[in-house]
């Protein structure tokens, strides 16, 4: 079974080509009904599951206290292993075809209001090579709406000051232009001209990551969220803060002020607009905020 488990995250990243995060979770998510179906149903062999077998798999998800949202995400990830088994003719059958993902409240994203973004914006000190590279990554996430793992994952050549757009790889590793404004222009050409340089350690390996760590290489996510943390204290943000904040808040803010969905669509790299629509949610529950906060009669 284990040998199968190997071909199929082998396909996902050679035929696929789907991120490493991705991949890194349909591997936890398989391991684990793998070791289930051996361990609990004594089954070793993919041909003898059945979706009585599956049932019982989400069940025991379910009584762990897994939410809706995992169980729908290994649904998601089982259904896909056993089509590519059916494919490859590894299996003769698909036990997963007529099972059904749990129905999930959808939350609305939180997000910084104005004032919010503007206060986090000039929370970082642009006197020292950090405080400007941690001003430089705000004001390029608020700007674009690019996923954080994304902007870490950026390098020099990504970055297009004179022409004022950046290219960003999101999943799937597909490739976006999105445009980025005066604001976050000057505050990279400050970081590249004033910080990066004193970031680069002379002792190491050179790199091509636009943003650089205490070690003089890539920033990782982790790294960037603490930062985030950090300054959003500073700030006074008393919001719970999420890696997508500044995200939710750049695509809700371009809503509120008159964008249209298709181009919102288009600059956050959504594949299917009914992601993109949840943002609409979001722009009508302000609105009803401020309705009932000023309207006489509200």
């Amino acid at each position: 079974m284990e040998h199968e488990l190997k071909d199929f995250l082998h396909y996902l990243t050679v035929e696929r080509n789907l991120a490493n995060n991705t991949i890194v979770s349909y591997e936890r998510d398989l391991k684990k009904y793998a070791h289930y179906l051996r361990h609990v149903e004594q089954i070793h062999s993919w041909n003898d599951v059945s979706r009585l077998h599956i049932m019982q798999f989400l069940k025991f998800l379910k009584e762990k206290g897994n939410s809706a949202k995992t169980i729908a995400r290994h649904i998601a990830s089982i259904r896909s292993f056993h089509q590519f088994l059916l494919r490859e003719k590894i299996a003769e059958q698909d036990p997963s075809v007529h099972i059904e993902s749990p129905q999930m409240e959808r939350t609305l994203p939180k997000v910084l209001s104005m004032e919010e973004v503007e206060a986090l914006l000039e929370a970082p000190k642009t006197n020292t090579p950090f405080g400007i590279r941690d001003k430089a990554m705000l004001e390029l996430l608020y700007a674009t709406g690019m996923r954080v793992s994304e902007l870490v994952n950026l390098n020099l050549s990504d970055v297009h000051l004179t022409m004022g757009f950046v290219r960003c790889y999101g999943k799937g590793n597909k490739e976006r232009i999105v445009p980025i404004g005066s604001m976050a222009i000057k505050a990279l050409k400050e970081y590249l001209e004033r910080a990066r340089p004193q970031l680069i350690d002379p002792k190491k390996r050179t790199t091509d990551a636009l943003f650089l760590n205490h070690h003089g290489q890539r920033l990782t996510r982790q790294g960037f969220w603490k930062i985030l943390k950090r300054l959003a204290k500073e700030a006074n943000i008393e919001k719970e803060l999420t890696p997508h904040t500044l995200r939710h808040s750049f695509a809700t803010h371009l809503l509120e002020n008159g964008a249209d969905l298709r181009a919102v669509q288009e600059l956050l790299g959504h594949a299917d607009i009914s992601t993109t629509q949840i943002y609409t949610h979001v722009t009508k529950t302000r609105l009803k905020d401020v309705y009932k906060q000023y309207h006489p009669r509200a």
